[in-house]
């Protein structure tokens, strides 16, 4: 993978093309699991409750089920599967029931596809790009997961703590007890607001998914980059909630998804977090 690092003509197309087909696999994942998750809770439901079975079968799985048409169901030709083109050639619409497609899908695959560039062109080609990379293909799904059904899946946060943690064993972006630190007090600060605002108001004022993610970006960036992650997502989530509720004439009551603003500040954090905090240490004269 280094002579990747020698030939940015050759690198960075490949790493567009990588990014796009992982962002169509990413609509998959977005789509289908939280539909598989909920199937699976309630099959679960009835057994616990001992409630009579009834017919419901399974929703398509993540990875074994080919793509289809989610209105007809036939199945799509290959050339209905390459990202951003088929939908381009497609002119938004099915071929078979002729509805709109969702933005969603170029969307996600293009944003994907730019931002796997982005980790190599910071990190290079080598183990580090690669899990860069691959932190970023999580943080797409949970944030398109999150937007779409306010669910942060322990399928997907778990694994992540869990992958930055390992990373950390062989020193890839940090020593072992930095990581270990980030991913405990992610999980412990932001459950003590939640208990503290449950105390004070008696509501939930976000998710047990929010924890694990954060405790999953700690894990990532370690303990110094907990307090920017939580700095930058509060901002970003009052500014863009503030002028969603706006644009959609809803009330400050209207539950909004806190996972895409860890997400996004726990990107930025993990890419540049040093030179932020220099950034800022240089403007308050510390």
């Amino acid at each position: 993978m280094a002579y990747l690092d020698t030939q940015p003509a050759l690198g960075y197309p490949l790493a567009a093309a990588v990014g796009l087909a992982v962002g169509s696999f990413l609509n998959v994942v977005i789509l289908r699991l939280p539909r598989r998750l909920e199937w699976e809770w309630k099959r679960e439901a009835r057994e616990v409750l001992e409630l009579p079975e009834i017919y419901d079968p399974p929703p398509p799985g993540v990875i074994v089920e080919p793509s289809h048409d989610p209105v007809t169901g036939d199945r799509l030709k290959w050339w209905e599967n390459i990202p951003v083109l088929s939908y381009l050639l497609l002119r938004g619409r099915s071929r078979y029931s002729g509805q709109r497609i969702s933005l969603q899908y170029p969307l996600v695959e293009l944003l994907t596809g730019l931002l796997t560039v982005v980790c190599a062109w910071r990190f290079g080609f080598g183990w580090q790009g690669f899990g860069a990379m691959v932190l970023t293909w999580f943080l797409i799904a949970l944030s398109g997961i999150d937007l779409r059904t306010r669910l942060l899946p322990d399928q997907l946060t778990l694994p992540l703590m869990w992958l930055g943690l390992v990373a950390s064993l062989d020193n890839l972006y940090m020593p072992a007890k930095p990581a270990l630190l980030g991913a405990v007090a992610g999980y412990v600060l932001l459950w003590s607001v939640w208990w503290l605002f449950k105390q004070l108001t008696g509501k939930e004022g976000m998710g047990h998914g929010d924890f694990k993610l954060l405790a999953a970006l700690g894990a990532w960036c370690g303990l110094k980059g907990i307090i920017p992650i939580i700095l930058i997502s509060s901002v970003l989530g009052a500014v863009i909630g503030s002028i969603w509720l706006f644009a959609r004439g809803r009330d400050r009551a209207t539950p909004i998804p806190f996972g895409p603003y860890l997400a996004i500040a726990g990107w930025l954090v993990f890419f540049w977090g040093d030179r932020m905090v220099d950034a800022y240490m240089r403007y308050a004269g510390l």
